[in-house]
């Protein structure tokens, strides 16, 4: 499982013109699920992501957690996190977990962070989105769960 986070003061997607999904300060987070990814893995990556602190405080610092500064998230699913770009120039998603299976883990993580966070915004699986961010540092992290 790999999440692309990036802390936003503000963020936003939609789907054929209508936005879906709205939040300001917290963070946009990109999802690719893997074939072999389950919920203890989810789990795992939901603690570390929700945890990091990486909001400035007082004296500048990066050192408070979403909580901290009551932020909130919006989770974007994203297969082509898996892409395999070895050979030739047009990348392979094989790594990428099948869709219905993706699906559901998605709407678990979802689900949990609900558990977490008081607002959590979403695409919409398998859609042509467009997704619209102010990446507040720039400040981007990629948690990937193999390196955990």
């Amino acid at each position: 499982m790999k999440f692309v986070i990036q802390r936003v003061t503000e963020a936003d997607v939609s789907v054929e013109g209508k936005t879906i999904g709205s939040i300001q300060k917290g963070f946009l987070v990109l999802i690719g699920i893997s074939r072999e990814d389950d919920c203890a893995t989810a789990d795992k990556m939901i603690k570390k992501m929700t945890g990091l602190r990486i909001f400035e405080d007082a004296e500048g610092k990066t050192n408070l957690s979403l909580a901290d500064v009551e932020g909130s998230l919006l989770l974007i699913s994203q297969f082509t996190l898996y892409a395999n770009c070895k050979k030739g120039n047009r990348p392979s998603f094989i790594e990428a977990g099948e869709p219905d299976a993706a699906e559901r883990m998605y709407e678990y993580i979802i689900g949990e962070c609900r558990r977490r966070v008081p607002i959590v915004e979403t695409g919409s699986f398998g859609a042509d989105m467009k997704v619209r961010l102010v990446n507040d540092g720039p400040f981007t992290i990629v948690l990937d769960s193999e390196k955990l």
